[in-house]
C-alpha cells in the first residue's frame, strides 16, 4: 500500500533521508519509531507530497505521490501543529474540508461531533490544544481516508479521549481496511494498536518487522543462580544488558526464546522467568546496538 525505495533528502550539507525503505501493507497499522532527528517527519512529508525526494520512489497504491491531486484525496494527514485558518470555526473549518475532499462524509461528521464534543461556533484559535486535536480527528475522519498519516497525533489528549479516538481509527481499519501510520515519541501508545514497526535511525530504516517478530528477536530473563553469572553463559549467549538485584539478575538476550531459554537452562539457575519485554526496551536495545547513547535511560 505504502512503498518508498532508495528515498535521499538534504537540505543544504544535511542529509534527512539515506536511502530510505518503508512498506506498509494495506489495512494495517504501522508505528514508525525513532529517536529526535532520524528524519521521521521528512519522510512523512514525503508520503504527503509535499517533499519530493532528491533519489528514490514513494507510491501508494502503485501510484507517485508527487503531484497526484487524485491519490491526495485519499491520503489525509494530522500532525502535532494541525494546520486551520485562523479566524475560522469549527463549522467553518469542516465546510472547507467538505470543499476540497469529495469522500467527505457528513453524517459521520455530525456523529463523531457526539463523540469530541466541541462547540462548532468555537473558533479553532481559541481552543486548548487538545481540543484542537479533536476538531482535526473529527475533521479529517469525516473525509474518509484510505491513508491516514499521524505525527505526534494524540499529544495534548487526555487519556480517555485518546482511547476513543484510537478505537475510532481501529475501527476504520477493521470496516474499510484503511491503512494508518503513526509517528509517535510515546512508545506505548504504539505497542497498543500497532501491528507492524519501523525503527529509523539516522536516515536509514534499522528495522522493519511485525510487532511480535520485533520483540521475538530479544529476551528479558530474570535468574538466580547457587554463585555468580556463569563465565561460561556469558560466552553461550549475547547478552546486551545485565543487571543485578539482591541474588536476582536480570539479562536482556539477543536471539530466539527457545534458544535462549535451553541455553540458560543449562546452566541449572535456582529460579529463571521470562519477562514481558515492552516495545520501549526492544527500541532503546535495538538502537543502542547501533551506537546510539542510552547510557543515562533506566528501563
Amino acid at each position: 500500500m505504502i512503498k518508498a525505495s532508495g528515498i535521499v533528502k538534504t537540505f543544504g550539507s544535511f542529509r534527512a533521508l539515506d536511502g530510505f525503505e518503508i512498506n506498509v501493507e494495506k489495512g494495517s497499522i504501522y508505528g514508525l519509531v525513532g529517536p529526535n532527528g532520524a528524519g521521521k517527519t521528512t519522510i512523512i512529508n514525503h508520503l504527503t507530497g509535499v517533499l519530493k525526494p532528491d533519489e528514490g520512489t514513494v507510491e501508494i497504491a502503485g501510484q507517485p505521490v508527487w503531484e497526484n491531486s487524485d491519490l491526495k484525496q485519499k491520503i489525509l494527514c494530522i500532525n502535532d501543529e494541525w494546520y486551520y485558518f485562523g479566524s475560522y470555526t469549527v463549522k467553518e473549518m469542516a465546510k472547507f474540508y467538505e470543499s476540497i475532499y469529495k469522500n467527505f462524509n457528513r453524517e459521520r461528521y455530525e456523529r463523531l461531533g457526539e463523540v469530541l464534543k466541541i462547540e462548532e461556533n468555537r473558533q479553532i484559535r481559541r481552543l486548548s490544544k487538545g481540543m484542537k486535536k479533536q476538531v482535526a480527528f473529527r475533521i479529517v475522519l469525516s473525509c474518509m481516508p484510505e491513508v491516514l498519516i499521524l505525527d505526534e497525533p494524540l499529544d495534548g489528549l487526555d487519556p480517555v479521549m485518546r482511547k476513543q479516538i484510537m478505537n475510532v481509527i481501529i475501527g476504520d481499519v477493521a470496516e474499510r481496511e484503511m491503512t494508518v501510520l503513526v509517528s509517535s515519541h510515546n512508545l506505548r501508545e504504539l505497542e497498543d494498536v500497532c501491528d507492524h514497526v519501523g525503527i529509523i535511525h539516522n536516515g536509514r530504516m534499522v528495522m522493519e518487522k511485525p510487532l511480535c517478530d520485533l520483540k521475538g528477536n530479544i529476551q528479558k530473563v530474570q535468574t538466580v543462580f547457587e554463585g555468580e553469572l556463569p563465565e561460561e553463559l556469558k560466552n553461550e549467549i549475547d547478552i546486551l544488558h545485565t543487571a543485578k538485584t539482591g541474588s536476582v539478575y536480570t539479562l536482556i538476550v539477543k536471539g530466539a526464546a527457545d534458544d535462549v531459554a535451553a541455553k540458560i537452562k543449562r546452566f541449572n539457575p535456582v529460579i529463571f522467568d521470562k519477562v514481558s519485554l515492552t516495545l520501549e526496551e526492544v527500541f532503546i536495545y535495538e538502537l543502542g546496538g547501533l551506537g546510539y547513547d542510552f547510557e543515562n535511560i533506566i528501563v
